[in-house]
């Protein structure tokens, strides 16, 4: 690794799936490991922007939507990911 100074860094946690609530293993596996790098980048005083939001356009929310016989747009009105 080079000694090479980015003067922004752009961190992005996986989005999840509006096809369902929002769980403890999205904290543990995706959001509390990004958070804590972006902490770090920030004390090491690196101008980041971290970036969120949720897919709606997977398979997972198709096929929820097949077996509750509703369109994948009402299963993402119904699972809002930023309350």
């Amino acid at each position: 690794m080079t000694d090479k100074k980015f003067k922004r860094t752009t961190v992005t946690a996986a989005l999840p799936y509006a096809n369902g609530g929002v769980h403890i293993g999205h904290l543990a596996g995706v959001y509390v490991p990004s958070d804590i790098y972006v902490r770090y980048l920030r004390l090491k005083k690196q101008e980041v922007l971290f970036v969120g939001g949720s897919d709606e356009h997977g398979v997972p929310i198709t096929l929820r939507a097949k077996k509750e016989g509703i369109t994948p747009q009402e299963v993402c009105d119904r699972y809002p990911q930023n309350d």
